[in-house]
Parts: structure tokens; C-alpha cells; sequence
């Protein structure tokens, strides 16, 4: 669980991406501290400029399916494994997978989501490879499949969301290699589940500490990823 957090204020800026909270969490392999904007409704929405939209800083927030993700990933040796975080966010699950011994790379559309995961990951002396990379566009992300790890925390909430992993996670992976996800039951969890049942031959749903969050593994896709040549 989150640990108290304390304000740091920049004096001199209106910048609310400035103004800043400080906390931690603890997982088995020791605590991750963080910072996060103070007021995440205080910054502006971001453009997309792949799909024409604006977005809600959704990363500026402390997410229990990140702490939950996080807290599972740590209980594991992820010694030597490529593992990548979807919608990176603050990067807790990122840096909990880099203590473990990975090699990490955490990718969130939003510029300052990505400052905020470089900055939190050394911070806790965290080797994490960050990029500003949109989900709309993953041909970085499936040269460098396949992956052993793909971690993504509360990213079920939008119709686009859940058509665009459904397309892109089998490529990622192939037999060797795992897609996790923690959700806090959002509504389009289930269609998700559903059409991810005909496209992997393992989905499992197991339980965290919270009992809204769970976590779904995905394995073995029947449109597996492959290594770049």
C-alpha cells in the first residue's frame, strides 16, 4: 500500500506538472519511491496527434492497478527477461521488473508520463529504457518482440483501448513470453476476456490484495510475435 505522501513545491513556477508529491510503495523486493504532480485535474489535456484527440493526463495519477502490478511483478526473478510496459504512466511496474533483474523498456503517448517514469526509475536506481510511443503506431514495439513480459495496469477503459491491444498483444509475445494486466473490473473487461479467449489458449485471472483489482495473464497466442531479424 501507498505509504503517506508529502508535497514538493516548486516556489517559483505555475507549472502544476512541477508541483509535486512524493511517496512510496513497498513489494517484496524492498520499496519503490515516486513522484507524481500534487493536482493530477490541474494539468491540461494532452493532444494525441495520431488519432486528432486531446486525453486526460490519466498518467499524473496513483493507480492501484499499478501498485497491484507492481507488488505481483516483484514476487518474481525476471533475471535477464525483455519486458515491456504498455502506458507506462508513473512506471512503477516498469521499475518493480528492472529490480528484478529485466531489461525494461516503458512506453506511454504522453511525453511528461515518460519524463516522470525515467525520473521515478532512477530515482530508486532503476535501469529502465523509456519512449514516447502510441499504441496507434507499435512497429517499434513488434521489432523487438518477442517479449518475455508485457505489463499494462488500467488501460481497459475505452473501446479503442481494448480493440487496439486485442490487435497488437499476440504480437508481441509468442510461446515463451506472458501478457499481464491488472484491472479494476472495468466495464469492457469482459468483451475483452471473451475475444482474448479465441485469440490466446491461456487466460487466467488471479486475485491481488485488493479485491477490486485483478490481474489477467494472457499466454500462448495463436498469432504469435517474432524476434526482428
Amino acid at each position: 500500500m501507498p505509504r503517506q505522501r508529502r508535497a514538493v513545491r516548486s516556489a517559483a513556477t505555475p507549472d502544476p506538472r512541477l508541483d509535486l508529491m512524493a511517496g512510496s510503495i513497498d513489494l517484496y523486493r524492498g520499496r519503490i519511491g515516486f513522484v507524481h504532480p500534487r493536482d493530477p485535474e490541474a494539468l491540461p489535456a494532452e493532444e494525441d496527434i495520431s488519432t486528432d484527440e486531446a486525453h486526460p493526463p490519466y498518467w499524473a495519477q496513483l493507480w492501484p492497478s499499478g501498485i497491484e502490478l507492481a507488488h505481483a511483478v516483484s514476487a518474481r526473478d525476471w533475471r535477464d527477461a525483455p519486458v515491456l510496459e504498455l502506458g507506462c504512466g508513473l512506471g512503477l511496474p516498469a521499475i518493480a521488473a528492472a529490480r528484478a533483474g529485466a531489461h525494461v523498456l516503458a512506453i506511454d503517448r504522453s511525453a511528461d508520463a515518460v519524463a516522470f517514469a525515467a525520473v521515478n526509475a532512477e530515482q530508486n536506481g532503476a535501469v529502465v529504457e523509456t519512449a514516447v510511443c502510441s499504441w496507434a503506431h507499435p512497429a517499434p514495439l513488434i521489432a523487438r518482440a518477442p517479449w518475455r513480459l508485457v505489463l499494462a495496469a488500467d488501460v481497459l477503459y475505452g473501446q479503442r483501448n481494448v480493440d487496439q491491444l486485442l490487435d497488437l498483444l499476440p504480437r508481441l509475445v509468442d510461446d515463451t513470453g506472458a501478457v499481464w494486466i491488472a484491472d479494476p473490473q472495468r466495464p469492457l473487461t469482459g468483451e475483452f476476456l471473451a475475444a482474448a479467449r479465441a485469440a490466446w489458449r491461456s487466460v487466467e485471472t488471479t486475485p491481488t490484495r485488493l479485491p477490486q483489482i485483478r490481474i489477467h495473464r494472457l499466454a500462448h497466442p495463436s498469432r504469435p510475435g517474432t524476434a526482428a531479424p
